[in-house]
């Protein structure tokens, strides 16, 4: 008898490594071809154009901007929204080859990873915050408060855990770490006469509206603007509207659902599993939790400040990766001391919490690999050519909800949005400027493309958090489809708002 092999999907890093592959072999079939670029010169208030690297100053002005049928308005520039060289429209030429061989897809990945590398740092210091925050036991004292003061008014639970975790979602990506969650939320709302589907869909939709309308998120809104040449906070206040709209839509589903099944638990769509889950979770409420005490609360509130003082900085100050980075490790340092753990315990914790997400680092410098690949191949204006000669004409509102789809279907296959973010941009966002959008709304397009299709996609950690309740997949495709329909018909209003406003 031979066993038969269940078929596993590749892991990003495995499939960022076979686009690699794929892009190096197109080097050899793609011909080489390269815009023009334009890139602004602040102290001395000009635009350089650079063609095959014979550069050419131009006058500051709209004009010029204009007579280039560049379509951004010249206060971008000087704003520093447009930070990076961007395409010149119309100014493909075709180059000498430049196929990549073995030794540059090997290469490829090292030379992303240093080219990032001020981004992987950030992305580590975090990972270390917040297992120092775990540690103190803040986010699960938090939680388990706000239950008993809610008794009676339990619907109030959905509406706060969704909303704090969709709000660590849009600050910080909040996504692979609400697995600790379940098990401290579900007895509570087991206790509260809902079913698990309901602590489920609040804590993992929170999370996938949160990264969905991500605001000042560095894993997907900072590395998405940095990869398109802008500043990360151009187009923050139609994101903040996103997240603020799909969070009451999200809370309103979740409640219409859970009063439904308290008011009749046969109206369950786990109702089969209802003694197994309750029994699976029985003497769960006397959990270990930790009481919120006032130097619990401190370290909540210094967490929290951490992103208030980035959001300062990069805003008012000029600050950028480094200085980031820093107020991270500053906040990481003084909760350490607060919550008087150990020398020995904090390094370990912290190194812990920075290796948990050494795999999302090592995805942004293998995915910018492949961007470095198509580079020095010389493919990727050719690839952008081609992909602006299909979108050529196409009306603003149809040419941004196709980028929508697009990046829905992409996400199957690399469920990183961080990797998503650097391997796409570079190509896509100058495809803004051909259709005379903003650059901050192929953001919005490719953040809200990839947030819709996470809710339901099986390549990312749904199938883990229904594991932890023995739930089935097709039982939250039951639950989820109706409502990612109806935020893609508002991801789609607000993109269609968003370029003709």
């Amino acid at each position: 008898m031979f066993k038969s092999r269940k078929y596993k999907f590749p892991t990003a890093h495995t499939i960022l490594v076979i686009l690699a592959a794929f892009v190096a072999l197109l080097t050899w079939l793609i011909p080489a071809g390269q815009y023009d670029r334009l890139s602004y010169d602040a102290e001395s208030n000009v635009f350089v154009r650079t063609s095959q690297e014979v550069a050419e100053s131009l006058p500051a002005t709209q004009e010029s901007l204009d007579a280039l049928l560049v379509k951004i308005p010249l206060d971008k520039f000087r704003e520093g929204a447009i930070s990076k060289p961007i395409s010149i429209p119309n100014t493909y030429k075709p180059l000498k080859a430049q196929p990549q061989g073995i030794w540059s897809l090997i290469q490829s990945p090292l030379k992303g990873i240093i080219q990032v590398s001020d981004i992987i740092l950030l992305v580590l210091i975090i990972g270390g915050l917040i297992a120092i925050v775990n540690a103190t036991g803040a986010f699960e004292a938090g939680i388990a408060w706000l239950s008993v003061k809610l008794k009676g008014k339990e619907f109030l639970l959905i509406v706060i855990v969704t909303s704090l975790v969709a709000l660590g979602g849009t600050t910080f990506g909040l996504e692979e770490e609400t697995i600790a969650f379940y098990p401290i939320l579900i007895p509570i709302f087991l206790a509260a006469k809902y079913d698990a589907m309901v602590a489920i869909a609040s804590i993992y939709i929170g999370s996938s509206i949160g990264t969905l309308a991500s605001t000042v998120n560095p894993f997907s809104t900072i590395i998405a603007s940095d990869a398109a040449g802008i500043n990360w906070t151009t187009g923050l206040e139609s994101r903040v509207i996103m997240l603020i709209v799909g969070l009451i839509i999200c809370i309103l589903y979740i409640i219409r659902y859970a009063q439904r099944v308290k008011n009749n638990p046969s109206k369950s769509l786990i109702y089969h599993q209802k003694a197994e889950i309750e029994k699976m979770f029985q003497g769960s409420q006397n959990s270990n939790v930790p009481a919120l005490s006032w130097r619990l609360r401190l370290v909540l509130l210094i967490f929290t400040l951490c992103f208030i003082v980035m959001v300062y900085g990069v805003s008012q100050l000029g600050w950028w990766f480094m200085e980031m980075t820093s107020v991270f490790l500053a906040g990481a340092l003084i909760i350490g001391l607060i919550s008087r753990i150990g020398e020995e315990q904090f390094v370990n914790k912290f190194i812990k919490g920075a290796s948990d997400l050494l795999g999302v680092a090592f995805i942004i410098g293998i995915a910018r690999g492949v961007t470095v690949l198509m580079e020095d191949g010389l493919v990727s204006d050719t690839l952008l050519f081609y992909a602006s000669s299909v979108t050529d004409g196409m009306p603003k509102g149809l040419f941004i909800n196709v980028v929508l789809l697009i990046y829905s279907g992409l996400t199957f296959f690399i469920s990183s949005s961080s990797g998503m973010a650097v391997l796409t941009m570079p190509i896509m966002s100058p495809l803004a400027d051909s259709a005379g959008i903003g650059r901050e709304v192929m953001v919005n397009a490719y953040q809200y493309g990839v947030g819709l299709f996470k809710i339901i996609n099986p390549t990312g950690i749904i199938l883990a958090s229904l594991a932890i309740v023995n739930v089935g997949y097709d039982k939250w495709l039951r639950f989820a489809l109706p409502l990612v329909a109806i935020l893609c018909l508002l991801a789609m209003i607000g993109l269609t708002l968003g370029v003709y406003l």
